[in-house]
């Protein structure tokens, strides 16, 4: 059997009073330091600045006292601090942080600075905006789909996809789909509402937005510097010269299933004159002539990015490039043609200042349109091609005239041949990079002596024609000169 001893209680001895959590925060090893005598002093201050009627505690309808200094000790910090200690956070705990308190969850929302809409009547009624005051990047496309007609009698949907946009829908959408989008006045509106609520917006998309409504956003969103439009006409692009500051541009004008809207020379003419600070310019299935294009060279001087998405432009239009004299960037994607009637080389003028030129899924099948964006092209040092149709030796050959290339990227070009690259590469002098994916019609066993020594040479090279990898060419003897710049992948 086993006794417990207790030590009789001195009544004499005063009782030691129970450390608060206060206490244990400012506790250190070494009592006699004067650091734990700032810190009180420090922790004092902050509780009688607590107090006062202009604290950010006060605002929040709570009398501070001694228990609730305690419990929460974010109450002394002001808003400013609290939005700084917030941002650091992992954006994996902010669903955490709003469950918090109401403050926090208001400090949270005044952190987003991106978000996409999708329901409509959320930032109609205000409450997007007030939730979310400082956003800076706001998509609105899946937000203007006339949610009522989304779902069929039994409550089913699809979901229908483009390139361009996709959008969960009914089957009800097919039949009718010109009635899929909201009203323009509800849009408007809309739009009108964002702009008073977020006057620090710098990018949103919009569909089927009109005149009127881009023009109240260019009102009061002076700082915004990128838009995409959807469903964007000649009459839309009258709004957009509001914007003065403006340099990201994406315009789609016809979309196969969704909508078809006209852009047409009028409207880009109407574009370069409103928008002279454009610096990257997107036209997606858009019209257009030679005037139109040639207007956007001459009035748009700070171009240096232009992309064309499954474009309609009219015979003759290739020509106008030229005037784009700080042209860096040409990028083709999805045309089908590049230009019907170019006219005659003779008289053709090269970019400049071009520097790389991209052709992903693009019909390559025409000799002669072929050859006068290559002559347009003539100066630039990156050609990217992917998943082009009808590139097969012929075709590839007119790219000889390009005598400054440093980088090459080929991917999906399964009628180019081994011979065929070897005829026109070993004729650039300065080429440094070479890519070459996907082309099951080049074979290891046809590389020559010539373009091994090229391989070799290069500072970055990938070769994966087929289902083989790079370690199939070490019995060609590609790799024993320029190991140190020898790129295996």
């Amino acid at each position: 059997m086993s006794y417990k001893t207790e030590r009789p209680s001195n009544p004499s001895s005063p009782k030691k009073k129970p450390k608060c959590p206060s206490d244990f925060i400012f506790s250190r090893r070494n009592s006699n330091s004067g650091d734990n005598k700032t810190l009180q002093k420090v922790m004092f201050a902050m509780h009688l600045q607590s107090l006062s009627p202009g604290h950010p505690s006060s605002k929040l309808g709570r009398n501070p006292n001694t228990k609730s200094l305690i419990s929460d000790l974010t109450l002394l910090l002001p808003d400013e601090i609290m939005l700084k200690i917030l941002s650091k956070v992992p954006k994996s705990q902010h669903n955490h942080n709003y469950l918090v308190c109401k403050r926090w969850l208001v400090f949270q929302g005044r952190l987003v600075r991106s978000l996409k809409v999708l329901d409509w009547d959320f930032l109609q009624s205000g409450r997007l905006t007030s939730r979310f005051p400082n956003l800076t990047h706001v998509d609105l496309v899946q937000g203007c789909l006339n949610l009522n007609l989304s779902l069929d009698l039994d409550g089913s949907v699809v979901l229908m996809t483009h390139k361009l946009v996709s959008a969960t829908i009914g089957y009800g959408i097919f039949v009718e789909h010109n009635n899929m989008l909201l009203s323009n006045e509800k849009i408007d509106y809309g739009l009108k509402v964002l702009a008073s609520g977020c006057p620090n917006l710098r990018k949103f998309e919009v569909v089927a937005a009109s005149e009127l409504g881009l023009l109240s956003v260019a009102e009061t969103c002076d700082a915004l510097q990128e838009l995409v439009l959807h469903r964007c006409s000649d009459q839309t692009l009258r709004g957009i010269s509001a914007y003065r500051n403006l340099q990201v541009l994406k315009l789609i004008g016809n979309v196969d299933g969704f909508y078809s809207s006209i852009v047409s020379e009028i409207g880009l003419t109407i574009l370069a004159n409103g928008c002279p600070r454009l610096v990257k310019l997107e036209l997606c299935g858009c019209e257009g002539s030679y005037d139109g294009i040639k207007a956007l060279g001459q009035c748009c001087q700070m171009l240096e990015e232009l992309t064309f998405f499954d474009h309609r432009m009219d015979g003759g239009w290739l020509a106008a490039l030229s005037y784009c004299e700080n042209l860096k960037t040409l990028r083709f994607q999805s045309c089908r043609s590049f230009d019907r009637r170019p006219g005659i080389n003779d008289y053709l003028e090269s970019c400049r200042a071009l520097e790389s030129l991209h052709l992903v899924k693009c019909q390559l099948r025409e000799k002669i349109s072929v050859r006068t964006l290559f002559a347009i092209c003539a100066v630039v040092k990156e050609i990217v091609i992917q998943d082009c149709w009808g590139l097969d030796n012929a075709i590839f050959g007119i790219a000889s005239v390009f005598r400054r290339v440093k980088h090459l990227s080929l991917e999906g070009c399964s009628l180019l041949t081994t011979e065929g690259l070897e005829s026109v590469i070993l004729f650039w002098k300065e080429l440094e990079s070479l890519r070459v994916v996907s082309c099951k019609n080049m074979k290891v066993s046809e590389v020559s002596p010539a373009l091994s020594t090229l391989f070799s040479a290069l500072k970055q090279f990938k070769w994966r024609p087929g289902t083989k990898s790079m370690s199939d060419l070490h019995n060609t003897g590609i790799g024993k000169r320029g190991r140190k710049f020898f790129k295996k992948s």
